[in-house]
């Protein structure tokens, strides 16, 4: 018993290294900090810490287990992709049984949890793991570029739960923040497309650039980079931002649409990666000011 202590923290670390990168920890920390920001929208954290608590345990439970159960079933097309063909199911690191397993403890879990927290809060965080895994992976992705949308509509749904979670009820609000995550997407996702144009054709996954061209996928990412930080503006006059954090706000906005500008007048690799790796530090820092 005494030497089969360390061998079962051994064993159980190496589970712990498999699986990290089977929930996308960047991508699903970002939308953590939607959902907490949404609620500190609409209450003040100090006094709710507990619930604060509660709410970041039940959004990285859902958020984790249904990105496990999308790489469970993007498995065969994550092999075909250079960029992916590492990832544990893609090379064999974890088998499928058990990863299929995982999501659905993790995601059963999360959404559980959530619900014993709010039933509106529970139903919309169901209606973005409903909306991401069966709509957006299962049923779209592998069909139409389109599919991206309703991976849009899923990816926002953290930021209007955590807003209903605080009032107890949706409101114009939390349907901006929702909006401005949503139209955000398009400029995170496509700019990546662009990038791994090559992958997604090995994969054979539709994608805006292989079915309308690139010059259309720069304008789309222009138009919704400037509805993305229209929405932001609009939340965050409607909670009573501070001018001085207004500003702040406006002068992050202002970056992502120079950036989607470039991209659709001057495009190049460099500039549309560039516009992918600002857009997440907008996003997040768009929280971090709603949350403030």
């Amino acid at each position: 018993m005494i030497e089969a202590t360390p061998l079962s923290i051994t064993h159980l670390k190496t589970k712990v290294r498999s699986y990290w990168p089977l929930i996308k920890s960047l991508q699903t920390g970002l939308l953590i900090s939607t959902g907490l920001a949404g609620y500190m929208s609409a209450r003040c954290p100090v006094f709710n810490l507990g619930t604060i608590a509660a709410l970041t345990a039940s959004l990285f439970l859902s958020i984790s287990g249904s990105t496990i159960l999308n790489m469970w079933w993007d498995r065969d097309i994550d092999a075909k992709m250079r960029r992916t063909q590492k990832r544990p199911l893609a090379c064999g690191q974890i088998s499928p049984a058990e990863a299929l397993r995982l999501g659905l403890i993790l995601s059963t879990l999360g959404v559980g949890m959530a619900a014993a927290m709010d039933a509106l809060y529970g139903l919309i965080i169901f209606a973005g793991l409903f909306f991401d895994v069966v709509v957006y992976s299962i049923w779209l992705k592998r069909r139409t570029c389109w599919s991206i949308v309703w991976g849009g509509i899923s990816g926002a749904m953290p930021i209007l739960a955590g807003r209903a979670l605080g009032l107890g009820a949706l409101d114009w609000i939390g349907a901006a923040l929702a909006l401005g995550v949503l139209f955000w997407i398009p400029t995170h996702i496509l700019t990546f497309s662009m990038k791994f144009y090559a992958d997604y054709q090995a994969a054979g996954v539709p994608t805006f650039p292989s079915t309308y061209g690139f010059g259309f996928t720069r304008a789309v990412i222009a138009v919704s980079s400037v509805l993305a930080a229209v929405s932001m503006g609009m939340a965050a006059w409607g909670i009573g931002m501070t001018v001085g954090y207004l500003r702040l706000l406006i002068v992050l906005s202002g970056g992502l649409l120079a950036l989607a500008a470039a991209v659709l007048l001057r495009p190049s690799e460099r500039v549309n990666f560039g516009l992918f790796k600002y857009a997440s530090l907008y996003m997040l820092s768009a929280m971090l000011l709603m949350m403030i």
